[in-house]
């Protein structure tokens, strides 16, 4: 990724790279392997530290997962919906809400 706002961007972006990836591999009657991330401009911005070091305050808690109905590998792209995945396990803390920089 040529640039990354480490608080705000890098997590979705993560996630949103591995689901990707697996619906390809489904999609290619492949097995998904490992997501390997590389991040060229890795950024924090200082209206972030506060929010940044609230985060780091709290106890992590076990991740979840994502389960992908196996038909999505039979599906058109344009067909995948939202229905097509379940969130297990997520049991976030309270949302820190911080402001994008510009």
């Amino acid at each position: 990724q040529r640039s990354a706002d480490v608080f705000l961007g890098v997590p979705f972006n993560i996630a949103s790279y591995a689901i990707f990836t697996y619906i390809i591999a489904l999609q290619c009657n492949l097995n998904p392997g490992t997501l390997i991330y590389t991040g060229g401009d890795v950024h924090i911005y200082s209206n972030h530290i506060k929010g940044l070091l609230t985060q780091f305050e709290k106890t992590p808690r076990p991740e979840p997962c994502i389960l992908i109905d196996k038909r999505v590998g039979t599906k058109k792209i344009e067909d995948i919906d939202i229905s097509d995945f379940e969130l297990v396990g997520y049991y976030p803390h309270p949302s820190v809400k911080l402001t994008m920089a510009v």
